[in-house]
């Protein structure tokens, strides 16, 4: 930090008037009036006109003379200096006010905002703790002041150091005001610390203090993120009972939050009331409808929503809503709509992503359709989609099922070594009777150094030759287990 601001010492007020007295450039002027409080006027009008090189004559003018501005003309000048970009200036006049004990909170919260504006929030920072350091500062130091520090860090987004003033205000005894938690909240939230935020609304509820509708959204924001979608629907609540509005963007994420926890007749409820507050439902919006009804085993129905949605005029359809509606035609086996429904997604032009064919694919396993889940994953391949392992165990549950034993053992070639999808084939081709092919990939499993799972060793040793324990100790060794 710049050397000017860390050492605000009291010599540097004498050196300011030596300064006065020595420069013919500092405009010191002949005063034929010597009232102070016709002087402070003076002062005060020229700042509020923004001149302050004129209101500063004056002010250098009285100091040489030995009078004393009032503090009202000193707060005006240092915002008129420091609107006007002179900030040396302002701090020199500062510190001759601290030395002579004319501060308020209103003049540290002038300065240390200039300070973090022109040479950063460390600068401030640094500011703020040098006068904290001192008893007899630290007392003319309000809520005001911390506000201001607050605003600062919030602005930066720097959550850490608004934590830190916020813990500085509750161990010198101060309060916070409802500025003071709205600040808290909103920065939390926005930085992603949903549990301080929470904290801070929670102290704030228990100091007696009315949040704003600011204050409020953010921290159903926050609720809604830590899944307590209870606490989010009561501050709702209490908007409406206190007759603020929520906007759209909270409604959707309680919306979202009661879908989570599987209360669908709850997030209805909050959607019908979103539609009578005014606001249009988006694709966020039907999203999270449909996750509730996914979630709570309701997929007709989530697929009877889709449809009374998917009328251009009523909302722009993306890729969350096909990927959800797709989720819901795997759990039921719909492979024919889940295949119709890719389709349109491609004609679209919405990105198709390897989650939608897996979804696809997934239907065609319940469904127990392996030519068209094979026809999808083949497509996939085209389109440029690497298939992950979600792809290859679902696509070869579908072919051991459907008896493409050759496809099967194909996608195994095809496919990066892993352990799982030997395992799924293995343990599929035993169930299917399909024993000599099961312990020959078995063994092939073992010579690409992969490891067998507790199922896979198990249906081995079942199938192991029943002749004399001399051939069983035999076979054993040849398959290594």
């Amino acid at each position: 930090m710049n050397t000017n601001i860390g050492n605000l010492d009291t010599n540097q007020s004498s050196s300011f008037l030596e300064e006065t007295k020595n420069s013919a450039e500092d405009g010191i002027m002949y005063l034929e009036e010597m009232n102070e409080e016709v002087l402070s006027k003076r002062i005060l009008k020229l700042s509020r006109q923004n001149k302050p090189k004129s209101a500063l004559a004056i002010y250098k003018s009285m100091t040489f003379s030995g009078l004393k501005p009032d503090l009202h003309a000193c707060n005006s000048l240092l915002s008129s200096l420091l609107r006007n970009g002179m900030l040396d200036i302002a701090l020199k006049i500062f510190n001759s006010m601290k030395a002579s004990e004319l501060t308020t909170g209103h003049t540290y919260s002038l300065i240390l905002k200039a300070v973090a504006d022109a040479r950063g929030c460390d600068a401030a920072m640094n500011m703020f703790s040098e006068l904290i350091s001192s008893k007899n500062l630290r007392e003319k130091i309000d809520i005001v002041v911390y506000n201001t520090m607050i605003s600062i860090f919030a602005k930066a987004n720097s959550w850490y150091q608004a934590q830190k003033i916020w813990s500085i205000l509750t161990d010198n005894g101060q309060v916070g005001t409802i500025v003071t938690y709205r600040l808290l909240v909103c920065t939390f939230v926005r930085c992603g610390q949903n549990e301080l935020a929470i904290d801070a609304y929670s102290e704030m509820i228990r100091n007696g203090l009315s949040p704003e509708g600011d204050t409020m959204h953010a921290i159903i924001g926050a609720y809604t993120r830590e899944g307590k979608y209870d606490s989010a629907l009561n501050v709702l609540q209490c908007m409406l009972d206190n007759e603020l509005k929520p906007n759209a963007r909270a409604c959707n994420a309680v919306i979202n939050s009661l879908g989570k926890a599987g209360k669908v007749k709850l997030s209805f409820e909050v959607y019908e009331l979103m539609k009578s507050l005014g606001h249009a439902p988006d694709a966020y919006t039907w999203n999270s409808l449909l996750n509730a009804l996914n979630r709570a085993n309701r997929y007709s129905e989530a697929l009877q929503l889709f449809e009374r949605i998917r009328n251009p005029q009523s909302v722009i359809l993306n890729v969350h809503i096909y990927n959800t509606i797709l989720t819901s035609c795997h759990r039921l086996g719909l492979w024919d709509k889940a295949v119709q429904i890719l389709w349109q997604m491609e004609a679209s032009e919405i990105p198709v992503s390897t989650a939608s064919y897996n979804q696809v694919i997934g239907a065609c396993e319940v469904a127990r359709r392996p030519k068209v889940a094979l026809q999808v994953y083949y497509r996939m391949v085209r389109q440029k989609h690497s298939p992950d392992i979600f792809t290859l165990l679902s696509l070869m549950r579908v072919c051991i099922w459907g008896s493409l034993w050759n496809e099967a053992v194909e996608i195994l070639k095809l496919s990066a070594p892993n352990g799982s999808l030997y395992n799924a084939a293995i343990q599929g081709m035993f169930l299917t009777g399909k024993i000599d092919l099961a312990k020959k990939l078995y063994t092939e499993m073992r010579e690409r150094g992969l490891q067998p799972d507790g199922k896979t060793r198990a249906m081995m040793l079942q199938n192991l030759p029943k002749h004399s324990m001399r051939n069983r100790r035999r076979n054993v060794q040849k398959y290594k287990f």
